[in-house]
């Protein structure tokens, strides 16, 4: 297995060693490189693992890198040369890590889900057929398979029986701003069950490339006049970031029961 993993909000650093006490699994080899792209540079680090007395690879991603390392705003992301870099280092699959705003009541901050089907009303094309017409199918943007498996787990390390749901809806936002109560009324309006500015781009770039891709979604904050003890709460990137990043061990047990 040569697992893919993609990181924002929800997954800053991939700082595995930390992640293995109590796991059948041992950190053999680290390395950073920068792969070169026709869309540009992308920075990625390998983990050479063995678990259960086999090696696999995981390829970790960093979707908001920049040269600044202050973190490249959403609306600014080169997916194109993230993805065609993931894809030539030559992974089975891919597990994106999301950081999102939730809108159904069913899904507050703190859990982890995943996404079933996307909504991107953005107008903004993403395609690596600029000089062509190819047309993609996503009737099914993720790998059935693969959320099964992390559907599974998920439920397991959050306790949760076969009554709750786990698979929600995204909406594609344009950001850098967060959205207006009157925007996060209306998604609702028209499915969308959380919002975020990322992770359909590249859903759609995985899916031109073939590459098995799912996305595993954390809830870090009530959209938009959705906080049921303050509808007229302000959103803060900080307060969003640190709860993203408070509920990582769901997410660790998804990329190591994947690499299982």
């Amino acid at each position: 297995m040569r697992l893919g993993v993609i990181g924002g909000t929800g997954l800053v650093n991939m700082d595995l060693a930390k992640r293995l006490d109590g796991v059948r699994a041992t950190l053999v080899r680290q390395d950073d490189v920068d792969v070169e792209t026709p869309y540009g540079p992308v920075p990625l680090r390998s983990f050479t693992l063995e678990v259960d007395g086999r090696q696999c690879e995981l390829i970790f991603l960093q979707r908001h890198h920049n040269a600044s390392g202050h973190g490249c705003p959403p609306h600014k992301i080169n997916h194109r040369a993230n993805m065609m870099a993931i894809h030539d280092a030559n992974v089975d699959a891919v597990v994106s890590v999301c950081s999102v705003g939730a809108i159904a009541a069913t899904f507050p901050p703190g859990k982890v889900a995943l996404a079933e089907q996307y909504v991107d009303f953005t107008g903004v094309e993403m395609t690596f057929h600029d000089d062509e017409a190819v047309f993609t199918s996503v009737t099914v943007p993720f790998d059935e398979a693969m959320n099964a498996k992390l559907e599974a787990i998920l439920r397991t390390s959050q306790n949760y029986g076969e009554g709750e749901l786990m698979h929600y809806t995204y909406w594609l936002t344009q950001g850098p701003q967060f959205e207006t109560v009157a925007e996060v009324n209306a998604i609702e309006t028209l499915g969308g069950d959380m919002v975020g500015m990322t992770m359909p781009r590249e859903a759609k770039l995985a899916a031109e490339l073939d590459l098995p891709y799912a996305a595993v979604c954390i809830s870090s904050n009530w959209a938009a006049g959705r906080d049921p003890e303050d509808g007229a709460k302000a959103l803060n990137h900080l307060d969003v970031s640190a709860q993203a990043n408070d509920r990582l061990e769901p997410v660790w047990a998804c990329i190591l029961g994947m690499l299982e």
